[in-house]
């Protein structure tokens, strides 16, 4: 493919590059898929102040909060368990993030689609304890012979202006650098890779031999909606994952407190070292973990932080809190909008991400902090995104629209 017809896409992009800029790069000669740009926040809670007394971000955190607390409900958990699944009671919390973890991350200015804090009441639902895993994916496409969208040739229908040599199945695959880079242009660490997909994550020469146990990755949205509906699953809300992630903690900065390291033990698998050059994999991982490495949170959930990136149902919109922040009340199982938005890139079809990946890092992406959002092109996949599942009751019903956004209110 020539260089010469490379076209390079938006460097602020924070999200994901899109399937649609995976063929725009097919028609070019190459994709990216943006590692990120939005940071964290925090709030104040009664463990903040001890926090703060050591740590200066947790004390500008702690100046002023707008969370309140976490309202579970009193709702008998049903008996069996799903099996793999664990019980989220559901109730009301304050949902969002704000200005105050600026300061944790190289890149500012990128919590404001996180805001404004607003409170949100969620019905109780079963949750995986892990992302799915290699082998739970490949029982689903041995059941039913599914082919995933990165297995799939892009045709000349869909793009009619990229020559036939370009029309070639793959994916977008992270490379380290091989020495320092500015950080403003992540077409030096992502590239599209021809054969590249679940089976074979990095591209053709890697595959999942002995990863059983890792996250399935390189998975796009249709094709965790694909996995959830044969699982007799559905993919979660926003609101759900945010509310299951915090395990009944309230405006904590991650999903297990207000220190990084607590106790000097990682709770994450995330990136350490300079990015993107090597990660010295301190947290016990260089690259990404098996799941269930690291401690679950108060729910029994896993990997709610880092690893790899997961997919909400909700269409993203850039402005979708503040939507409902101006509903000026509790947004009962907000389903999100109905239609999306990025002004980024307004023709493109993005989808909500949460809880960072083995990527994340100060310097870049500071995500794996359980408040703030991703983004990603609802058919593009990567080698750091996968998803887990979420499922109601049997007595249950799905959850009531009420608080659904139209982008054109």
């Amino acid at each position: 493919m020539s260089k010469k017809r490379n076209k390079p896409l938006r460097a602020k992009e924070p999200a994901a590059a899109r399937r649609t800029s995976r063929i725009g790069w097919i028609v070019a000669g190459a994709v990216a898929l943006a590692g990120a740009v939005v940071v964290a926040r925090f709030r104040s809670s009664p463990a903040l102040s001890q926090a703060a007394a050591t740590d200066p971000a947790t004390a500008t955190a702690a100046a002023g909060s707008d969370f309140g607390p976490t309202i579970p409900n009193n709702t008998p958990r049903p008996s069996p368990a799903p099996e793999g699944m664990v019980w989220i009671p559901g109730g009301e919390f304050s949902m969002g993030s704000d200005d105050s973890g600026e300061s944790l991350c190289g890149l500012p200015g990128v919590t404001r689609d996180a805001q404004p804090v607003h409170r949100v009441y969620v019905d109780a639902f079963w949750m995986d304890k892990t992302e799915v895993s290699n082998e739970q994916f490949e029982k689903f496409v041995k059941t039913t012979g599914y082919i995933s969208v990165a297995e799939r040739a892009p045709t000349k229908e869909e793009f009619p202006t990229a020559p036939p040599e370009n029309l070639i199945a793959g994916s977008t695959v992270f490379a380290p650098t091989p020495g320092p880079v500015s950080l403003n242009n992540y077409f030096q660490w992502w590239t599209y890779v021809p054969g590249a997909n679940w089976r074979h994550p990095a591209g053709p020469d890697s595959d999942i031999k002995g990863r059983e146990k890792y996250p399935v990755v390189q998975v796009c949205y249709p094709d965790a909606v694909a996995y959830a509906k044969w699982a007799g699953k559905r993919l979660p809300t926003e609101a759900e994952w945010e509310f299951a992630a915090r395990g009944g903690r309230s405006g904590e900065i991650y999903c297990w407190g207000n220190q990084l390291k607590p106790g000097g033990k990682w709770m994450a698998n995330i990136y350490e070292g300079q990015f993107p050059v090597k990660d010295t994999g301190e947290d016990g991982f260089a690259g990404i973990a098996p799941v269930a490495q690291f401690p679950p949170n108060g729910y029994g959930l896993y990997d709610m932080a880092g690893n790899v990136w997961e997919w909400c149902s909700d269409w993203y919109r850039v402005d979708t809190y503040a939507r409902l922040k101006l509903t000026d009340g509790v947004a009962r199982n907000p389903r999100g909008p109905d239609s999306p938005y990025d002004p980024a890139e307004p023709a493109e079809k993005k989808r909500v991400h949460r809880g960072g990946s083995f990527l994340c890092t100060d310097q870049y992406c500071t995500r794996y902090m359980v408040g703030t959002r991703g983004k990603g092109e609802q058919t593009t996949a990567s080698n750091h995104l996968g998803f887990r599942c979420v499922k109601v009751p049997e007595s249950g019903k799905s959850p009531t629209a009420k608080n659904n956004l139209s982008a054109t209110d």
